[in-house]
């Protein structure tokens, strides 16, 4: 059985950092991803990585901010995010898929998600 566990959400002053974790199990994927969700509002790509060459891409809103890592030995994914805004106020959600393009900023590719984390962002 497949699981994907998100942990690290909290409520942040802007200008603080966070780091969010990903724990999958059950079997490999060829990419993790990390999408998030404010209130009213669509959910929003954030960012990709390779699991085998980790290689990463962003969306525009995260590049400079946000960097994604990875474990390979843990099977886990890191959303490190610094200078946090209001307007980063979001559940987080991790995401992996077994066949995820490359340069791939929808959501329809991935398999399994993850149940959320809320990032809160005070000003």
């Amino acid at each position: 059985q497949v699981q994907l566990v998100e942990s690290g959400g909290g409520l942040v002053q802007a200008g603080d950092s966070l780091r969010l974790s990903c724990a999958a199990s059950g079997r490999t994927f060829n990419a993790m991803g990390w999408f998030r969700q404010a209130p009213g509002k669509e959910r929003e790509f954030v960012g990709k990585i390779s699991m085998s060459g980790g290689s990463t891409y962003y969306a525009e809103s995260a590049k400079g901010r946000f960097t994604i890592s990875r474990d390979n030995a843990q099977n886990t994914v890191y959303l490190q995010m610094n200078n946090l805004k209001p307007e980063d106020t979001a559940v987080y959600y991790c995401a992996a898929g077994r066949t995820v393009p490359a340069y791939y900023s929808g959501y329809g590719a991935y398999d399994y998600w993850g149940q959320g984390t809320q990032v809160t962002v005070s000003s």
